[in-house]
């Protein structure tokens, strides 16, 4: 397949937050192609103050979630903006860019110290305080930046930015749901995290209601998907569907295709989630080396690979999922969103990422000690469990939606693995998937077509 011509990035805004324009539907460059944002207002509008900076250290929405980066960051786009700004763009801000808040910045190398754990894998800091009526305390930390102790009243959660794209099919709001208001609509949640993150992130005042409405109007428009493959070349001609264009027009309510049964037409869970590439299922037979071909054997791996999910708290043991000690499920038991692989429902999951055994060094590990049995349990986030304070859902994340992949690496909360194959390594140690070196390859074609 030949490529079709990629356009350059273009910036949103400068240092000095002057607006640029970015045509609606311009191909961004990845590692792997091409994505693309199509924005329901027909163009995106450089002059929404999702790109102003409103607060008082120079940052705006825009400076950790770029357009060039599927509306997150990457490290290797950090790495850029570091080089140029000699550690001062806006996003490099102690209080939550840093390892720790009180990080000295004074010299080249002390910033490239402070930053690193943005820098390698595009980690924003925040304390987040234990909950009062927690049902657990914390026993012992231990801190690679020397800057938490036992008797810390607050824990250190680093985090990777979400993509402020693809809004329309999320129910819930941050990896923890700490925007989430039960009984609002998302887009309450939305202005929410956009006022939280001007006065947290952005240092600044409370944003009015006005401006917070703008936000999320503007983001709650977009639409990202990959548009172009290196290898199979254009992803989106009909009949695909491929692209943000058929993104955009996908249908979603709350627990549409839900494990449990669909709550408003009563149709029984599909585990067919991803049809994208489905003119292509032809190639497997007839082509099976083509690109196009593994593509669509990796979409119907994703689909329709079983294998046994125990040990997952918010799945195992949920009546949503029909209270399951062990079950056999596909991928799609959690990514069940037509097209999209978020989750339909509002359900925060323990895969495992955060557990003491999966720790890089550069994290700090936090012992937690139950105040009713005095177990303990060892974890490098809470997750969940800092906005409920429930012992049960330490650990615990939402599922995020797929579509953009391969513009946003690192995956994960925590940005533990650095590209989709580690994401693979990590399913199949942990479930057994069984997958064989072809399956493995179709799988991480699949996923970075998305």
């Amino acid at each position: 397949m030949t490529a079709t011509r990629l356009l350059p990035a273009l910036v949103l805004a400068s240092a000095s937050h002057t607006a640029l324009a970015l045509d609606n539907d311009t191909p961004l460059p990845n590692a792997t192609g091409a994505a693309s944002t199509h924005s329901a207002l027909g163009v995106i509008e450089a002059g929404n103050p999702f790109f102003q900076a409103l607060g008082s250290n120079g940052r705006s929405c825009d400076s950790c979630h770029k357009p060039e980066n599927g509306w997150s960051v990457t490290p290797a786009a950090l790495k850029q903006r570091f080089d140029a700004s000699q550690g001062t763009d806006p996003i490099f801000r102690t209080h939550d860019g840093a390892n720790r808040p009180d990080a000295k910045v004074k010299t080249l190398k002390d910033r490239l110290g402070a930053y690193s754990l943005l820098l390698s894998k595009g980690l924003i800091r925040f304390g987040l305080a234990l909950p009062a009526q927690a049902e657990f305390q914390l026993a012992a930390v231990s801190d690679p930046y020397g800057y938490l102790t036992p008797v810390s009243t607050e824990l250190s959660l680093y985090r990777r930015p979400l993509p402020a794209t693809n809004l329309k099919f999320l129910n819930a709001v941050m990896w923890d749901g700490r925007e989430t208001v039960d009984g609002k609509p998302i887009a309450f949640d939305l202005r929410n995290q956009a006022n939280t993150a001007t006065t947290g992130h952005a240092q600044g005042s409370p944003l009015p209601e006005a401006q917070r409405r703008a936000i999320v109007a503007f983001e709650t428009r977009l639409f990202t998907a990959q548009v172009e493959d290196l290898q199979a070349g254009a992803l989106t001609p009909a009949p695909l569907k491929g692209g943000p264009i058929p993104l955009s027009k996908q249908r979603f309510y709350p627990g549409i295709n839900a494990f449990g049964g669909d709550p408003r037409t009563g149709a029984a869970f599909d585990p067919t989630v991803f049809t994208l590439f489905n003119p292509w299922n032809k190639l497997i037979d007839t082509d099976p080396t083509d690109i196009r071909a593994a593509i669509a054997r990796g979409q119907k791996l994703f689909n329709t690979r079983g294998f046994v999910i125990s040990g997952v708290a918010g799945l195992n043991g949920s009546p949503d999922f029909g209270s399951p000690a062990t079950l056999v499920g596909t991928c799609s038991t959690c990514h069940n969103v037509p097209n999209v692989g978020g989750d339909s429902g509002v359900h925060y999951m323990d895969t495992g990422v955060a557990d003491a055994a999966n720790r890089s060094g550069d994290l700090p590990l936090y012992t937690l000690r139950n105040k009713t049995t005095g177990a303990t349990l060892a974890t490098t986030d809470p997750g969940r469990a800092m906005i409920t304070g429930l012992w049960s859902d330490i650990g615990r994340f939402k599922v995020p939606g797929l579509r953009g992949l391969a513009a946003r690496a690192p995956y994960f909360h925590n940005g533990m693995a650095l590209a989709l194959g580690n994401v693979l390594d990590f399913y199949d140690g942990r479930f057994h998937l069984g997958l064989d070196n072809r399956e493995r390859l179709d799988l991480i074609l699949f996923l970075r077509s998305l």
